[in-house]
C-alpha cells in the first residue's frame, strides 16, 4: 500500500494551515471588523417621522408588565405601540387593559384561538403590520427591553429614501452562570456576522428583537408569502429574501440596543437554536457558503495547529502564524465586545470560539431532522 512520505504530509498540512489562517483573517478583517463603530448619541435629536412599534405576545403577561412601559415611554414625538395578543391563556389581557388606561399610544389586537387557523408568529405579525398606522415599522419582542429611552430615535434615524431595512443589535440580559455567557457570546458573534456582512454590502439576516423596515415593502412583496409554510423566518428569511446592499442600513449605537430575557436552561436554548437553524437551508447560496466556510476554517485552523505543533519540524513558524492570527482575532473581538457592551465575555471568548462550531453543528443536525408545529412560535 502506497504511503506518502512524512515530509510531504507535513507540507500538505502546513499549506492547509496557511490557507485556513488566511480565511480566518479574511472574515475578521473584511466583515467582523465592521462591527466596531462609534455612533454619536441621539439624545436631544428628536425626529417627527411617525413610527409603529409592533410586539407579538403569547402568554407574556409578566414580561409585558415589566418591559412594555419602557417601550411606551420612549422619547419620541410620534409613535404608536401595537401589541398583538396571540391566543394567550394567562392574564395578558388584564395586564394590557391596565396599560391601555395609562398609555394613549398603546393599541392592542387580540387573536382568539381557532382550530381552523394556523396560529404562527408570522400570522400574528402580519395582523400587527396590517393594523399599524405608519409606514416605518420597528419590531421587538415582549421579553425585550430597550436599553435607552432613545431607542426608537436611534434606530429610525438610519432610514433614508434608499433604506428599506434597519438592522439593530438585540442582546441578552446579563445573568450568572456559564450558560448565560455562552448565549451572549453566541448572540454577539452572530451580530458580528450579520452586521459586518451588511456593512460590507451583503446583508443576509436580522433579528426580530430589534429590526425595522417599511410597511410598503412588506405588502409590495406579499409579506411572508414565500416562506409562510415555515415556523421561523419572520426576521432572517424576510431580510435574506429582500435586503440588498443599498437598501439595508445598520445601527450599532448603544442607545439602539435591546436586551432580552435569555433561556434559563440548556434545553430551552437548544430548542431556540434548533428553530433558528431550521431556516438556514433557505438562505441564498452565497450566504450559505460564507456562513459555512467560516466555522469549517476555524475548526481546521485549530486542529491543524495542534497537529503541526506535534509533528512538524518547523513548529516555530506554525506558532508564529497561529500567534498572528490569534492576536488579530482577539483585538477585533475585544473591540466588538466593547462596541456591543459585552466586555465581561473577554476571558471566555477563546474557549467559546473553539467549541461553538461543534455545538452549532449539533443544532443544525437536529434542525434538519425536526418538525415544528405552527403554534410553537417562540
Amino acid at each position: 500500500m502506497f504511503a506518502l512520505p512524512h515530509s510531504i504530509i507535513t507540507i500538505i498540512l502546513s499549506a492547509l494551515f496557511v490557507l485556513m489562517s488566511l480565511i480566518q483573517l479574511f472574515y475578521y478583517l473584511r466583515f467582523y471588523n465592521k462591527t466596531i463603530t462609534r455612533e454619536a448619541p441621539r439624545k436631544g435629536r428628536k425626529r417627527s417621522t411617525p413610527v409603529s412599534v409592533i410586539i407579538c405576545a403569547r402568554n407574556e403577561a409578566e414580561n409585558l408588565e415589566t418591559f412594555l412601559p419602557s417601550v411606551l415611554e420612549q422619547e419620541y414625538k410620534n409613535f404608536e405601540v401595537v401589541v398583538v395578543n396571540d391566543c394567550s391563556d394567562d392574564n395578558s389581557e388584564e395586564v394590557l387593559n391596565n396599560l391601555l388606561k395609562k398609555y394613549s399610544n398603546l393599541r392592542v389586537t387580540t387573536i382568539h384561538k381557532d382550530s381552523s387557523l394556523r396560529h404562527s408568529k408570522k400570522m400574528a405579525l402580519f395582523i400587527g403590520i396590517k393594523a399599524a398606522r405608519h409606514e416605518l415599522l420597528l419590531l421587538t419582542d415582549a421579553d425585550c427591553q430597550p436599553v435607552s429611552s432613545y431607542w426608537i430615535e436611534s434606530v429610525t434615524h438610519r432610514f433614508s429614501d434608499k433604506s428599506d431595512f434597519v438592522l439593530g443589535y438585540g442582546g441578552y440580559l446579563r445573568k450568572p452562570g456559564l450558560l448565560n455567557k455562552y448565549i451572549r457570546f453566541d448572540t454577539m458573534f452572530i451580530a458580528m456576522q450579520y452586521i459586518g456582512m451588511a456593512r460590507a454590502g451583503l446583508p443576509y439576516m436580522g433579528v426580530g428583537r430589534n429590526l425595522a423596515y417599511k410597511k410598503s415593502l412588506f405588502f409590495e412583496n406579499k409579506g411572508f408569502g414565500s416562506h409562510l409554510n415555515l415556523q421561523s423566518g419572520d426576521d432572517d428569511l424576510f431580510v435574506n429574501t429582500l435586503a440588498k446592499g443599498p437598501n439595508c442600513s445598520v445601527v450599532t449605537g448603544v442607545e439602539s440596543f435591546t436586551r432580552s430575557v435569555p433561556a434559563g436552561s440548556w434545553s430551552m436554548f437548544m430548542k431556540q437554536k434548533t428553530r433558528h437553524f431550521s431556516t438556514s437551508s433557505y438562505y441564498r447560496q452565497s450566504t450559505k457558503f460564507l456562513l459555512g466556510l467560516e466555522p469549517l476554517s476555524r475548526v481546521l485552523f485549530y486542529s491543524l495547529f495542534v497537529l503541526l505543533m506535534i509533528y512538524s519540524p518547523a513548529w516555530q513558524l506554525t506558532l508564529i502564524l497561529f500567534g498572528i492570527v490569534s492576536v488579530v482575532k482577539a483585538v477585533i473581538t475585544t473591540q466588538a465586545q466593547k462596541s456591543l457592551k459585552e466586555e465581561d465575555l473577554l476571558l471566555f471568548s477563546p474557549l467559546f470560539d473553539i467549541v461553538s462550531p461543534f455545538i452549532n453543528a449539533l443544532f443544525l443536525l437536529k434542525a434538519r431532522r425536526s418538525r415544528y408545529r405552527y403554534y410553537e412560535w417562540k
